[in-house]
């Protein structure tokens, strides 16, 4: 880049280190000139900018990432593992950020559910970073394969997380008690529904969803002509039914008395799958008005059923009669 802007628009360049001072100049027909001499610069530049970022965790003291796979004994970070690590600390720098200051109160005991927690990671995260605060709770992670769950309780012990435990369930069919944040990362297509639903009949104060895959609406879109040639693409039509999906999720929380933000939960070089729902409960919420923009929004694209509409009993199929 600095070769080509040299050869075309500037054509000559001037260096100050504390080392030296260099000015290279781009000539017709011939090779460039460089020229060296003293510095003009003695004192070294001022480094008080140049802080350390604040993590929620040190990769090197931190035992629960090594026994989940994703550090080594000395601290490195394993082989593609980064964006998993960026993961974890994206998603507690948001809890710690948009979590309503009550729920934190030494007063309570804030009960977490991680609805398909997988491996643990960010339900170790969560418990860890709530260790940290001196924050009473209890984590749950509910997980379907049994060996995970085998794997993630004896690391909770192991690491010395009492309010940490995982149960196996699934998303659809395990009883969900009364919670202040459900968490559900990456379940796939309807199962977010699923977990949206349970969140909401568990009154959780905060749901926070990462949707993965988005195959319930995708056959059902029936888009304006305007849009027909370009639905024509695979693609096209994949990112229209996420566009649909999670729009129609947001519009039914609202439904539901929730204020939903949605955003990009980390780059897409860490996670294909970034968006997030964050959803907070409202009392306040017009839920009619609400209920009236999810029927837009289905007869716009042609939708007339929807997992977690189903779940909270809102017919869609009234915006297309």
């Amino acid at each position: 880049l600095v070769d080509r802007a040299l050869r075309t628009e500037f054509r000559n360049a001037n260096l100050f280190t504390t080392d030296l001072t260099a000015q290279f100049e781009e000539r017709d027909g011939a090779a460039g000139r460089l020229r060296q001499g003293p510095p003009q610069h003695q004192h070294p530049a001022a480094l008080d900018h140049d802080r350390q970022k604040p993590r929620a965790f040190t990769a090197h003291a931190t035992p629960w990432l090594v026994t989940l796979g994703v550090t080594t004994a000395d601290g490195r970070v394993k082989h593609g593992m980064q964006g998993k690590l960026r993961q974890i600390e994206k998603f507690i720098e948001i809890l710690s950020h948009r979590l309503p200051p009550a729920l934190l109160a030494p007063s309570r005991t804030l009960r977490v559910i991680d609805m398909g927690a997988g491996k643990g990671y960010l339900t170790f995260a969560i418990a860890a970073w709530l260790q940290q605060r001196g924050v009473a709770a209890e984590v749950i992670g509910i997980e379907q394969r049994k060996e995970l769950v085998d794997l993630c309780n004896a690391a909770a012990r192991a690491h010395a997380l009492p309010s940490l435990r995982f149960e196996v369930g699934s998303i659809a069919e395990s009883p969900l008690p009364a919670c202040d944040v459900l968490v559900a990362l990456h379940a796939c297509d309807t199962a977010t529904d699923d977990a949206l639903a349970k969140g909401i009949a568990a009154q959780a104060e905060v749901i926070v969803a990462s949707p993965c895959c988005h195959k319930e609406l995708r056959p059902q879109l029936a888009p304006p002509a305007a849009l027909a040639t370009a639905m024509r693409h695979g693609i096209l039509c994949d990112r229209q039914a996420e566009l649909a999906t999670d729009a129609l999720r947001a519009a039914l929380l609202a439904v539901a008395g929730y204020h939903a933000d949605v955003f990009e939960f980390v780059a897409t070089e860490h996670s294909a799958k970034n968006l997030m729902l964050f959803a907070s409960k409202r009392p306040a919420i017009d839920r009619a008005a609400a209920q009236h923009t999810a029927r837009e929004l289905a007869a716009h694209f042609g939708v007339g059923r929807q997992r977690l509409a189903t779940h909270l009993g809102v017919a869609l199929s009234a915006a297309t009669t």
